[in-house]
C-alpha cells in the first residue's frame, strides 16, 4: 500500500521569551555596521561569548518524531496539552517549516486547524470557499459541484454573502469545517477545534469524519475525547514533551495514554511548559481530589463525599469567566460536568472577577460512583466568547465501592453510577 505520509527524525524548536522588535527601516550605515560585525558574533558563539541575540533561550516543541502512513488510513494524536500534538499537525499542512528531519506528504493536505484557518475576513463565506478550493488545487467547476453541499451542512446560507469578519466563532467553525470535509483533499487533518461548536454541531462533523474515513482517505486526528478517538481511528501516536512515546492500535494506545499519563496521588500541577499562551490571562495552578477529611488521595470511597479543589491565578480582569470540570469513565464516557458559576447566586456575584489567585471547589456527594477509575477534566471559558483553558484528563482516580448499594450480591453493577436510591415494598394482597 502507498504511503500518504512519511515522517522522519522530525524536530520543531521555538525560541522562547523572544523580545519584540519593532519595524524600522534601516540605514546603509546600520547594514553596514550590522555586515561588518557579522564575523565577531559567529566567533564568539564558536568559544561561547555569543552576545545576547545568540544566546537565546529555545525549547523543542517535537523532537525526533518519526512515522509512517499509508493511504486511507485514519490515525488519532493523543497527548496532554503543550505535547507537540497541534505543532506536529502545522509541520504537516505546510503552515511552518520544521527545523530539523523529512517530511515527505503524498496528496493534497486539507487542514482545519483553528477555527477559520486560511479564511480572509474581508471576503465572504462564498469566495472563501472557492478560495480554500483553489489552495487545495482544485478547479472551479470541481468546487461548483460540492458548493450547496458545502453551505447546506453549514447552516450559514443566510450569510454566505457576508464578509466572515462579521461571522460568530459558531459560523466560522461550522463553515471552515464543512469546507475541509467536502472539498476531497486525499489528506484530511483536524485538530480539536470542535470543541467551540455545541453539542449537536459536534455530533454533525464527528459522523461526517467517519464518512470522510470510510471513504478510504488518509485522515489524522487530534482531539482530547477518547470516545472520538475510539470511534474514529484505527491507530494512535501518543505524544509526550515532543516525543513520539508510543504507537499502536487505537484501543492499546488509549489505555496506555489514560493509565501512564495522569497523576497518582490524587493530584495535578501545571508546569509552565504545559500551559498554552492562548490561556492568559488564566493560569491553571493546580487540580485537587479530596477525600471527607480533607486529604488528597487517588482513592475515594463511593459511601463518602469528595471534593474537588481547582487552584488558579488570573493575571488580569475577566468577565463571565467559569471555572468546572468534567467527569468521565476511563474509556472517555462523560458522567457529568459542572461549572461554579451553575447557580445563578454565583453567576451573579462572580459575573466579573478581579485579577488574583482563586480557588473553585465543588462537593460531589456520596453513594454517586460505582467502582473503577475515572478522568477529571477541566475548562475555564466564558460561555459563547471564549475558552482560556481546558485540559480534559488533568488526572484520575479509583472509587472504593466498599459497602455501597447492593455489594452483598455479586455480580457486578454495569454502569458508571451507582446512586443509592430510595425504594419502598408494598404488599397488595
Amino acid at each position: 500500500m502507498t504511503t500518504a505520509i512519511s515522517v522522519k527524525n522530525l524536530g520543531k524548536r521555538y525560541k522562547i521569551g523572544a523580545a519584540e522588535t519593532k519595524f524600522r527601516y534601516n540605514m546603509l550605515r546600520d547594514v553596514l555596521v550590522d555586515t561588518f560585525y557579522a564575523p565577531v558574533r559567529v566567533a564568539k558563539a564558536l568559544v561561547g561569548k555569543s552576545d545576547h541575540r545568540m544566546n537565546q533561550n529555545f525549547m523543542w516543541a517535537l523532537k525526533d518524531v518519526s512515522f509512517d502512513l499509508e493511504e486511507g488510513k485514519v490515525l488519532g494524536i493523543v497527548g496532554r496539552n503543550g505535547a507537540g500534538k497541534s505543532t506536529l499537525l502545522k509541520v504537516l499542512s505546510r503552515v511552518t517549516d520544521p527545523t530539523t528531519g523529512i517530511v515527505a506528504v503524498r496528496g493534497r493536505v486539507g487542514s482545519l486547524l483553528e477555527v477559520g484557518t486560511g479564511f480572509h475576513p474581508e471576503l465572504t463565506g462564498r469566495e472563501n470557499i472557492y478560495m480554500n478550493g483553489a489552495i487545495l488545487g482544485m478547479k472551479r467547476a470541481e468546487i461548483d459541484s460540492k458548493f450547496d453541499e458545502i453551505v447546506d451542512f453549514s447552516e450559514v446560507t443566510q450569510f454566505i454573502d457576508t464578509p466572515v469578519k462579521r461571522y460568530s466563532s459558531g459560523m466560522y467553525l461550522r463553515l471552515a469545517f464543512a469546507v475541509a470535509a467536502h472539498l476531497e483533499p486525499e489528506i484530511l487533518v483536524v485538530d480539536e477545534v470542535l470543541a467551540v461548536g455545541d453539542a449537536e454541531f459536534q455530533k454533525k462533523c464527528l459522523g461526517k469524519m467517519g464518512d470522510v474515513a470510510q471513504q478510504g482517505r488518509t485522515v489524522l486526528f487530534v482531539s482530547h475525547n477518547m470516545s472520538a478517538i475510539l470511534r474514529l481511528t484505527q491507530e494512535a501516536i501518543v505524544l509526550n514533551k515532543g516525543q513520539l512515546i508510543m504507537r499502536g492500535p487505537t484501543q492499546e494506545a488509549v489505555d496506555f495514554y489514560l493509565s501512564s499519563g495522569q497523576a497518582q496521588a490524587g493530584e495535578r500541577v501545571w508546569d509552565a511548559d504545559e500551559i498554552p499562551a492562548a490561556s492568559a490571562p488564566f493560569r491553571p495552578c493546580s487540580l485537587k481530589v479530596k477525600d471527607r477529611r480533607g486529604k488528597v488521595v487517588d482513592t475515594v470511597r463511593s459511601t463518602e463525599p469528595v471534593t474537588v479543589e481547582f487552584e488558579y491565578q488570573l493575571e488580569a480582569p475577566v468577565t463571565g469567566l467559569r471555572v468546572g470540570f468534567y467527569l468521565s469513565t476511563m474509556r472517555g464516557e462523560y458522567v457529568l460536568t459542572s461549572f461554579d458559576t451553575d447557580h445563578p447566586a454565583l453567576f451573579e456575584k462572580f459575573d466579573s472577577r478581579k485579577a488574583g489567585h482563586y480557588i473553585s471547589r465543588a462537593a460531589i456527594p456520596a453513594d454517586i460512583f460505582n467502582e473503577g477509575r475515572y478522568s477529571l477534566g477541566v475548562n475555564a471559558s466564558s460561555f459563547g466568547v471564549r475558552r482560556y483553558f481546558m485540559d480534559e484528563n488533568a488526572i484520575a482516580f479509583n472509587v472504593d465501592i466498599s459497602g455501597a448499594p447492593g455489594t452483598h450480591w455479586p455480580e457486578p453493577r454495569v454502569g458508571p453510577i451507582r446512586p443509592r436510591l430510595d425504594w419502598n415494598i408494598e404488599k397488595l394482597d
